[in-house]
This record gives C-alpha cells, sequence and structure tokens, in this order.
C-alpha cells in the first residue's frame, strides 16, 4: 500500500477527547479496517470469537491489545504497561482465601495471582511480577 489516509473520529460524541484513528491495519488476524485508538480504556473481560478475555491478547500481532467495547466491535488499541490485568484479592484458590500472590499449585514455584475473585470457577490467573 503506497499510502494510508487517516481520519479522527470520537469515541461517543460529548465524551471527552478520546479520538479514533481509522487506517488499514492488521487486527486482529487479518487485512480489514479498523478503527485503532490513540487512547481510551480497554474493557476486561472483553469478548472475541466467542471466548471471554482478562487481559491483553496477541494472536498473529507483534503487540499485545485489548478491546474497547465489552463484545469486540472492531474498536481496539495496543495496551500500555497501565491496561494489562491487575491481580484481584482476595481470591479462592482450591479451599483457602489469598490476599497476596502465592506459589501454591504452581509446578515452578513461581508466585502468581487469580484475576477474578474465583479463581476455582473462572481458573484466569497471571504470573506475579
Amino acid at each position: 500500500m503506497d499510502h494510508m489516509s487517516v481520519a479522527l473520529i470520537p469515541v461517543q460524541p460529548g465524551e471527552g477527547e478520546s479520538k479514533f484513528v481509522t487506517a488499514p491495519l492488521t487486527l486482529p488476524e487479518k487485512d480489514q479496517e479498523c478503527l485503532f485508538s490513540l487512547d481510551g480504556e480497554c474493557f476486561f473481560p472483553f469478548h472475541y470469537k466467542n471466548e471471554i478475555f482478562y487481559d491483553c491478547v496477541k494472536f498473529t500481532t507483534k503487540h499485545k491489545w485489548c478491546s474497547l467495547n465489552e463484545t469486540y466491535q472492531g474498536y481496539w488499541k495496543y495496551c500500555s504497561e497501565d491496561d494489562f490485568a491487575k491481580c484481584v484479592f482476595p481470591f479462592w484458590y482450591r479451599h483457602m482465601i489469598y490476599r497476596e500472590c502465592t506459589e501454591d499449585g504452581d509446578a515452578f514455584g513461581k508466585k502468581w495471582c487469580s484475576l477474578t475473585q474465583h479463581y476455582n470457577k473462572d481458573k484466569m490467573w497471571k504470573y506475579c511480577d
């Protein structure tokens, strides 16, 4: 592609200064025209391709991204450090309540936490920093 047309479109009329840039981009998995945000907040959890995501995702892109809607509708942004999922405390794991990261249940002894209050039900987690 020799050139790219860019247009600024407000997220929701009358709400802050959030803007979108529309441009031919490769996201999520094929060439299509999507609305990429220069700012805005990630919506977690979000629905994409019949799955629920509690954190930024990568798939076939170079960088992790998130949806700006509860159900992905083409509005997205690349994740910054502030966008990645946060640990949720307290959380249930097996028959205990945890108020901090734990090594329990990890085969490598690395500390982890749940991304929801009910790990036993949701099975969503991440390693702690």
